[in-house]
């Protein structure tokens, strides 16, 4: 290899050179882009000196080596004849060193031959990686983008089944006079690994019920896929703290592989609680209890006590899980909801019993709700239950109830890109069981984008219609209201909605709510938000928006994103003043 020339570097006698006790250098390099210029950085040790003392006779040698150092940088990127010249001068106690650097004319892939036997040949998987290999062609050599597409082809060889797999031949044969290479490899896939047994160790459940998790069955061709598959199903049934799926790859043979699962139980009986704040409710206290399994057939029990200034739930929920892809399981609970806002005032007990399942993508929910109790709508603040214009009811409604549910966010706790959407209806069978006829149809959604960096879009929407053959049977929980944290900021919870003839609002029977939201992040964790809600609950055709706009402050805390906004109402002349709103929760 011919040896880059080093002119430009001896410009300057080293014995002219005045001794320093300490400084720094200060590195510039050009004649090349970005990437390259960072892979010179990088590489030539001149680079690690800028923030360390160096001598003269440091500078001296460094500066020497540059040169091949900068040749050394460039090779792995397909510049195989890079040369290095340089001025070096004085600038206070620093050096400060520019590299001219000529990259020359870089090695291209001009021939690529990848083997892989018959059989590994017509797995997908496989197939791909192969692919991303033979589209090195025509491009510079870069060992990094090599390195990455071989160890591709490896990777997908064992997490196919092809366990014993060899990389027989790995050649690049590089031609600097014609500024070309030829890749050469070839891989021995051996026999495809089928599944033998799978074995559950230190299980608390009966034998046969973990197998519903397993997404394979014996036989079935190895998949580090599906492996990985059966570990988050395990982990997400909340059964155990630790879990371990590891292939017995010591002792396959005849071409099958045996599982093993080593579990370890998660704690049995989860007791959570404390005190909560929410503008909607006020403050309160939370608790509850939490048997993660109740017997060897992994049912779950859950009950929490809500005990806040306008709202006291007492709930109680039984699980029967049926593992499986769809992820399937069958709820029995009661909820007990005694519930005083602004506008009304209600005592119900409600029945559930569904089915959850994913279905196409959506968690889908299909039951029947039994719902009986005592409501007054109509209050205006803390006024006595006999105030003239009140509306009082009984009702009890037996109703089918479907949910479909589906969202997509690229983190959890602080979404950069998603969306969520929920669809609910609601009907009775008639007048069969219940004190009136109702149907219901309910949509919220959301969508979030992130732009220019440190900014986030959020936009909200809500709608529902209600059809019903006695709009006063239906209890506060079954109307439409607006207003509150998540609804129209700057105006109370459930304070907004059509009016009986007394001026007090009774809810409506169609409702549509929308909000554009933009937060600004000074932090990582701490930013603040501007936003304007608009919208309102009604009847018939008589919709006329309210408007509630305002400022808050975003602080992603360890237990989630808080979320403390101030706002009000906007061009509405019987609601004035400022309205306190804080949220506590995930995006989605």
């Amino acid at each position: 290899m011919r040896r880059p020339r080093r002119h430009g570097l001896l410009l300057l006698p080293w014995f002219l050179l005045p001794t320093i006790a300490h400084a720094g250098i200060v590195l510039r390099v050009d004649g090349v882009d970005e990437n390259l210029r960072n892979a010179v950085v990088a590489g030539v040790e001149l680079g690690q000196y800028a923030q360390r003392d160096v001598t003269a006779a440091q500078v001296r040698r460094l500066y020497e080596k540059a040169p091949d150092e900068v040749q050394s940088a460039l090779r792995p990127y397909g510049y195989y004849e890079a040369t290095a010249t340089g001025d070096m001068k004085q600038v206070g106690t620093n050096w400060e060193v520019t590299l001219h650097v000529v990259p020359g004319i870089p090695v291209k892939v001009t021939s690529v031959q990848v083997e892989v036997t018959d059989d590994a040949a017509k797995v997908p998987a496989v197939r791909r990686t192969v692919r991303g290999v033979e589209n090195l062609k025509d491009k510079p050599m870069n060992d990094g983008a090599y390195d990455t597409a071989r160890d591709a082809v490896s990777g997908a060889l064992t997490a196919t089944g092809f366990l014993d797999a060899r990389l027989v031949t790995h050649t690049v044969e590089v031609n600097r006079a014609e500024h070309s290479a030829a890749v050469k490899l070839r891989w021995e896939a051996g026999q495809r690994y089928r599944y033998g047994r799978v074995r559950f160790k230190n299980s608390q459940f009966r034998d046969g019920f973990l197998d519903r998790y397993v997404p394979f069955k014996s036989g079935d061709y190895f998949s580090q896929g599906q492996l990985l598959e059966l570990q988050q199903a395990l982990n997400g049934a909340d059964y155990f703290a630790v879990v371990n799926v590891i292939p017995d790859t010591d002792n396959a043979k005849e071409g099958t592989i045996d599982i093993d699962v080593e579990l370890a139980p998660a704690k049995r009986t989860i007791y959570t609680g404390g005190p909560f704040f929410g503008t909607d409710t006020g403050p309160g206290l939370r608790g509850g209890i939490e048997k993660r399994w109740v017997n060897d057939r992994g049912h779950k029990w859950k009950n929490e006590l809500v005990a806040a200034q306008r709202l006291k739930t007492l709930s109680t929920l039984y699980q029967i899980p049926m593992p499986g892809p769809n992820q399937r399981s069958f709820n029995f609970g009661a909820n007990f909801r005694d519930a005083n806002t602004v506008t009304s005032k209600s005592r119900t007990l409600q029945l559930v019993a569904n089915e959850t399942r994913l279905w196409h993508g959506w968690q889908r929910t299909i039951g029947i709700n039994a719902l009986s109790g005592t409501f007054t709508v109509g209050k205006r603040g803390g006024e006595g239950d006999n105030a003239e214009g009140l509306e009082r009811g009984r009702s009890t409604l037996l109703y089918p109830e479907i949910t479909l549910a589906r969202k997509s966010g690229d983190n959890p706790t602080f979404v950069r890109r998603g969306w969520s959407l929920t669809v609910t209806g609601r009907t009775t069978a008639g007048p069969l069981l219940s004190d009136a006829s109702f149907s219901q149809l309910i949509g919220d959604v959301k969508w979030i984008r992130s732009f220019w960096g440190s900014n986030r879009l959020i936009l909200r929407g809500s709608a529902g219609k209600i059809w019903t053959s006695d709009f006063s049977a239906l209890p506060p929980q079954l109307r439409f209201f607006a207003g509150g944290d998540r609804s129209v900021r700057g105006y109370d919870f459930e304070s907004i909605g059509p009016r009986n003839v007394y001026g007090r609002v009774i809810g409506g029977e169609g409702l549509l709510v929308g909000s554009t939201e933009v937060e600004h992040y000074f932090t990582r964790n701490w930013g603040m938000a501007a936003f304007v809600d608009a919208g309102n609950a009604f009847t018939g055709t008589d919709y006329s928006p309210r408007v509630g706009a305002g400022l808050g402050v975003r602080w992603l805390s360890p237990v989630g994103m808080i979320r403390v906004d101030v706002a009000v109402p906007v061009g509405d002349k019987n609601e004035h003043g400022i309205h306190l709103h804080v949220v506590i929760g995930p995006d989605l």
